[in-house]
């Protein structure tokens, strides 16, 4: 009875020696480092309204005064062209001053057709001279331009090729613009079908999407002139489309230019002031979105990484010796501690 009772302690001290050579067993490696959190990516929807997309220059202008220029771009019509110029570098003042000196009848040529008034080749020769010829792909902020595919109605997200040609399929009014043949299809205005295209910014990897909403609402009145009522049937073809996309974005600032006619240029200054305007008013809601990202990311992480240490722990465990197993059924061995 007394050897056993000597023998005992001595057992656990040969335990503990063993647990003790080596601080971790093989196969164990050290916790894994917290991963510097990625910026937010911000992304821009900028919708079709004619002439009212002048205010898409204020948005954006107050944005990157603000410190949150966005990351990708999707644009719809006018939306398509003030985003096309920005993603290929220009910033915001840029625009600004390509607004004050535009010209009208350079991006406007006449012609009579049955499928419209204007051609829209100066538009996109406008568009691709701006850019310096280089392809969507090739821009220097990802953007995509949204039209819609005549033949069969199909929402159209042109993603690379002739940036110039994107945007103008994107803006070809029926009925004004002549449809644009891009292979075997034609494209028209992608107001009809994707008035403000959140869902394209999204896709574009954009964690927040801003939507920035300038197309004509049906005020209980007819417009004035025939620019005016197509733009209005075009809104309210999309208006059920394009409710349901806008709750998809995680901001809509609704600049008010509703009363800047479609074809107004003279009023692009006050325009880009409407637009800056609602930025501004919008800010502390896109600073607070942006801060429940983050939050929402850092959970994430965190989930993560407990979830890594507890697998690293349970192999831990089960890839020790038997006698690293036998010594931490006595206590002896705290080598797979859980962190």
């Amino acid at each position: 009875m007394r050897m056993a009772v000597l023998w005992r302690p001595l057992a656990y001290l040969g335990l503990a020696g063993l647990a003790a050579c080596g601080s971790a067993p093989p196969g164990k490696s050290a916790a894994p480092a917290q991963a510097a959190a990625e910026p937010v990516r911000i992304g821009v929807a900028l919708g079709g309204g004619a002439a009212k997309g002048f205010a898409h220059i204020g948005v954006i202008k107050m944005l990157e005064a603000n410190g949150l220029a966005p990351a990708v771009v999707a644009g719809t019509s006018a939306g398509s062209v003030v985003g096309a110029l920005y993603a290929s570098g220009m910033d915001a003042f840029e625009l600004q001053e390509k607004a004050v000196a535009l010209d009208e009848t350079r991006i406007r040529d006449l012609q009579l057709s049955s499928g419209g008034l204007v051609q829209g080749q100066k538009l996109e020769d406008y568009v691709n001279e701006q850019v310096r010829r280089k392809p969507l792909e090739q821009l220097a902020k990802p953007f995509v331009a949204v039209a819609t595919r005549l033949e069969d109605g199909e929402r159209t997200v042109f993603a690379r090729g002739n940036t110039g040609q994107a945007v103008r399929a994107s803006s070809s009014i029926p009925g004004v613009f002549q449809p644009v043949a891009i292979g075997k299809y034609h494209y028209v205005d992608g107001g009809i079908v994707s008035p403000v295209p959140v869902d394209a910014a999204r896709q574009l990897g954009a964690d927040v999407v801003i939507a920035v909403d300038i197309s004509n609402k049906a005020r209980g009145k007819a417009p004035e002139h025939l620019l005016g009522a197509l733009g209005q049937s075009i809104a309210i073809m999309g208006q059920k489309l394009g409710q349901a996309e806008l709750a998809r974005a995680d901001v809509v600032i609704r600049p008010k230019v509703l009363d800047i006619g479609p074809a107004d240029f003279s009023q692009r200054a006050s325009a880009i002031v409407e637009g800056e305007k609602a930025a501004l008013a919008a800010m502390a809601q896109i600073r607070e979105r942006i801060a429940q990202v983050q939050a929402e990311r850092a959970q994430a992480t965190r989930l993560a990484q407990q979830k890594a240490l507890d697998a690293q722990r349970e192999a831990c465990l089960n890839n020790r010796s038997r006698l690293r197993k036998l010594a931490g059924m006595a206590g002896l061995d705290n080598s797979c501690a859980a962190p």
